[in-house]
């Protein structure tokens, strides 16, 4: 007996059912969990719909043809010449260019100025012969004219399309086939299979990978546009970073003119690498020496100043490191601190009390790197001693001064890697005298007119900033 109509037409439609998903690492959940078991953190799960009993389908090149495994030794390859653009400070960044067929992934606050980096960038390879398609999913294409010509930009082989259905976009990489596609942004472009709104962790999700399944088909550069979080990570699943080959954050003060692009992951060249740039009214400017830029309001002759030769990627960068030590009036002294690691300068004042005998459990730190740049390297330990030590005896150090070293535990400095370059680095900028680990000196030849002293402990190295 054949089943009634209603029950042969319900076979044939789509469930709908509830699920939460993490907004950090993707992990699903039936039911809403507070602190998610993938990555433990808290109140990250988001409820999404799900719709089952139907296939989902998968965006494929026309030309594609699955291929059978191949061994290693038999896979034939070619250097393919990285494009590079106008700007020498993204080259860097990138690793000597823009690498066909990668997924870029650029992240940073709203109003800091990706929009218009991109756009520049376009404009830039398509001045070159180069095929570019610029895809807004939060500008109309009017809007988007608006701020090109404010920029200058009037280019033939530059394409605009403003479209948020993941499809459509597809089709049009297909008919106008470009050499480089920029998606702005990530998070309202829709997958049409997907049920879940624009922006959440599902559709961030498949839309990266069908556009990292173009790029690699197709041999496309795609850059990607991604909102960041309050805490300032990209929104999405943290599956989002991995997928790309290239992670690329811009940061800088709204405020201030100057942005900073950092590389935090890249397959073609070196993570860290740091590039400057200046916001102007035509757009990003790019700054050949960010050294001076660090350095140019630096005050001489006041107390807990220090100056650090800092390797960001493969650049030496000097920044000044000032601390301000003040006694408490409460029972626990505050540590603050400004692009530093807290745990790291809690570290250091254990050291200067322990080893040196400074008195700073009832003393409030406070401590900042000039210029809005973050320190992460060990090598900035000896500046962050000496200006806690400076500040707190309200002591100037010298101005044409310049430190590096690491710090352990028992006072001793430790040997940094790169010295040359940090020491060739200070001495363009007219410093004098370098202090370095004992342990870094020989086996390279130090500039003329600049005098390097090596110290073995923190005790040694007070001793030759202050001269007692």
């Amino acid at each position: 007996m054949d089943p009634p109509f209603f029950m042969e037409r319900s076979r044939n439609l789509a469930k709908a059912k509830t699920k939460f998903v993490c907004g950090s690492c993707g992990y699903e959940s039936p039911k809403w969990m507070g602190k998610c078991p993938g990555c433990g953190q808290w109140n990250q799960m988001v409820e999404e719909m799900e719709i089952t009993g139907k296939p989902k389908r998968t965006f494929m090149h026309s030309d594609t043809v699955m291929d059978k495994p191949s061994r290693l030794i038999d896979v034939e390859t070619s250097q393919e010449p990285r494009v590079e653009t106008d700007l020498k400070e993204l080259n860097r960044v990138l690793g000597g260019g823009v690498v066909p067929g990668s997924l870029v992934l650029i992240g940073g606050d709203p109003g800091i100025g990706k929009s218009t980096l991109l756009l520049q960038v376009s404009s830039q390879l398509s001045s070159k012969g180069s095929n570019v398609l610029y895809i807004s999913g939060e500008e109309s294409v009017k809007q988007t004219k608006m701020r090109a010509s404010r920029m200058g930009i009037n280019d033939k082989s530059l394409y605009i399309y403003a479209e948020t259905n993941l499809q459509l976009i597809h089709s049009a990489i297909e008919n106008m086939k470009p050499e480089f596609v920029i998606i702005d942004s990530i998070q309202t472009v829709h997958h049409p299979e997907v049920t879940s709104a624009p922006g959440s962790v599902s559709q961030v999700r498949e839309c990266t990978a069908e556009l990292m399944r173009i790029a690699k088909m197709n041999n496309i550069a795609i850059f990607i546009v991604g909102h960041v979080t309050k805490e300032g990570a990209i929104a999405g699943p943290r599956l989002l970073e991995h997928m790309v080959d290239t992670v690329l954050y811009f940061e800088g003060e709204r405020h201030h003119t100057y942005r900073i692009l950092r590389a935090v992951k890249n397959r073609f060249g070196s993570t860290n690498e740091m590039g400057i740039f200046e916001m102007k009214e035509a757009g990003l400017e790019e700054v050949a020496n960010p050294s001076e830029i660090f350095l140019e309001e630096r005050t001489k002759g006041t107390s807990g100043s220090t100056v650090v030769a800092s390797m960001e990627g493969t650049r030496p960068v000097l920044v000044e490191i000032q601390a301000l030590i003040s006694p408490t009036v409460f029972g626990n002294p505050r540590r603050m601190a400004t692009g530093i690691d807290h745990n790291r300068v809690t570290l250091i004042m254990a050291v200067l009390e322990k080893r040196v005998g400074l008195l700073l459990q009832n003393q409030d730190a406070y401590l900042k790197v000039a210029g809005g740049v973050k320190l992460d390297e060990p090598a900035i330990d000896l500046a962050v001693a000496v200006s806690i030590a400076s500040s707190f005896r309200d002591e100037p150090t010298g101005a044409a001064d310049c430190l590096i070293g690491e710090v352990g535990l028992t006072g001793e400095v430790r040997r940094v890697s790169r010295i040359e370059q940090r020491v060739n680095e200070a001495a363009k900028l007219g410093f004098t005298r370098v202090i370095v680990p004992a342990n870094n000196i020989g086996g390279w030849a130090a500039p003329a007119g600049i005098e390097i002293i090596g110290v073995s402990t923190v005790n040694e190295a007070l001793k030759t900033v202050f001269g007692k």
